[in-house]
């Protein structure tokens, strides 16, 4: 038992200093992570629908 109240001491004081070394991010960081966002979602959508053309040219479905 002392075993897991030492992880959880270890944890919490881990998280104390993550904490309070995060900020919030500005306008530009949130731009910027929502173009990243939205081309990674365009590039699975392409990447897909490649497949699917490839799927239909060769099982001719």
């Amino acid at each position: 038992m002392p075993e897991l109240q030492e992880r959880i001491r270890n944890f919490l004081k881990e998280s104390k200093r993550v904490f309070l070394v995060t900020r919030k991010p500005g306008w530009e960081e949130y731009k910027k992570a929502a173009k990243i966002t939205g081309l990674g979602i365009i590039l699975i959508g392409l990447i897909g629908m490649l497949i699917r053309i490839m799927g239909i040219l060769v099982l001719g479905g």
